[in-house]
C-alpha cells in the first residue's frame, strides 16, 4: 500500500507547459532574459546590414533596440540586494584569503554594477545627467565577471574530483557484483551539475566580452565589432533563458 506514493515521487508527472511558462514569466530574470534575446537579435539584424540604412524599418529597429535596453535596466531596480545577501551567505570572512577575494570580486563587483545601473537608467530616462556612471558600471561588471568565472572554474575542479571518486566507487561495486544504483544516480546528477556550470562559465565569458567592449568605449577591434558583441549577447541570453527555465 505504501509503494504507490513512492512510485509517484520516482516518476513525477511532466509539468504542464503553460503552468511552467507562467512561473517563468513571473520571475524578474525570466522577463529580463526574453527582453535580452529581443534586443540582441535586433542588434544582429542591424549589424548584418540585411536592411538598407535608408529603409524606415532600420530606424524603427534602432528605436526598438534602444527602448528595450532602457526597459531592461528598470528590471534591475534593487537587484544589488541579492548580491549583498549572497556575499553574506558565502561567509567570506571565514574563508581563506584567495577564496574570500574571489567572493568579494564576484558578488561585490556585480552588486556595485547593479547599484550603479539604477542611476544609469535614470540618466538614460532623462531624469538626471550622469553619463560618466556608464564607465563605472562597465568596470564593476567586468570585475564581477572575473570573480564569477574564477569561482565557477574552481567549482568545476571540485565537481571533477567528486566525479572521479564516484566513478571509482562504481567500478569497485561492479567488480564485486554489488548494486550501485545510488552511486549511478549521484553520477548522473554530478554530470548535470557540471553541464550547467560549464554553460554558466560560457555565459559569463560572453557577458564579460561585452563588458570589455563597454570599458573600451567603442574603440575599434575585432572583438568589439557590433556583430561579435551582438552574437555574444544573444548567446548569453539563450543560455540564461535555458538555466532559468530549468530552475523554475
Amino acid at each position: 500500500m505504501e509503494a504507490k506514493p513512492s512510485e509517484k515521487m520516482t516518476n513525477p508527472k511532466p509539468r504542464d507547459f503553460l503552468n511552467h511558462l507562467e512561473t517563468y514569466l513571473a520571475k524578474r530574470d525570466g522577463v529580463d532574459k526574453l527582453l535580452k534575446i529581443s534586443r540582441y537579435t535586433t542588434k544582429i539584424i542591424l549589424a548584418s546590414s540585411l536592411i538598407p540604412e535608408t529603409n524606415p524599418l532600420t530606424h524603427r529597429l534602432k528605436s526598438f533596440e534602444s527602448s528595450v535596453g532602457v526597459s531592461r535596466k528598470a528590471f534591475r531596480l534593487g537587484k544589488f540586494v541579492q548580491d549583498i545577501n549572497a556575499l553574506r551567505a558565502s561567509r567570506w570572512r571565514d574563508s581563506n584569503r584567495g577564496l574570500a577575494l574571489l567572493l568579494i570580486l564576484a558578488y561585490g563587483g556585480e552588486g556595485l554594477y547593479y547599484l550603479v545601473e539604477q542611476f544609469v537608467w535614470l540618466s538614460k530616462s532623462g531624469l538626471i545627467d550622469a553619463k560618466w556612471l556608464q564607465k563605472m558600471s562597465a568596470w564593476a561588471e567586468l570585475v564581477g565577471y572575473v570573480g564569477s568565472v574564477s569561482l565557477k572554474v574552481r567549482d568545476l575542479r571540485e565537481i571533477k574530483e567528486e566525479e572521479a571518486c564516484v566513478a571509482s566507487t562504481i567500478e569497485i561495486s561492479v567488480t564485486r557484483g554489488i548494486g550501485c544504483v545510488g552511486e549511478e544516480e549521484k553520477m548522473r546528477k554530478l554530470k548535470e551539475k557540471k553541464t550547467m556550470k560549464v554553460l554558466s562559465v560560457l555565459q559569463d565569458l560572453a557577458d564579460g566580452l561585452m563588458a570589455v567592449a563597454d570599458v573600451r568605449d567603442g574603440k575599434v577591434g575585432v572583438l568589439s565589432a557590433p556583430s561579435v558583441i551582438a552574437s555574444a549577447g544573444l548567446f548569453s541570453a539563450i543560455i540564461s533563458t535555458h538555466k532559468n527555465w530549468v530552475s523554475c
